[in-house]
């Protein structure tokens, strides 16, 4: 029986919508991803002050190979 591997966070967003992206862009690359939702933005829709935030999570033997994927990503944000 394979064990559940342990999830890591590798980086932490503002919102949804750009959770979904970075999701959808590490899973093409085939690394699974959870999301981990601050409850209280998700609830009221605020993505202010660390309410809306969303930390990307992955395998802990992939962590180093997703910061790769999405760092170009975080530099083209500045």
């Amino acid at each position: 029986m394979a064990e559940k591997p342990d999830f890591v966070v590798v980086c932490t967003v503002q919102g949804e919508l750009q959770a979904s992206v970075l999701k959808s862009h590490l899973e093409s690359e085939g690394i699974p991803v959870l999301l981990k939702y601050e409850s209280a933005g998700k609830v009221f829709g605020l993505t202010v002050d660390g309410l809306g935030e969303v930390r990307i999570m992955v395998p802990q033997e992939l962590a180093e190979q997703a910061k790769c994927i999405i760092k170009p990503r975080d530099s083209d944000a500045g």
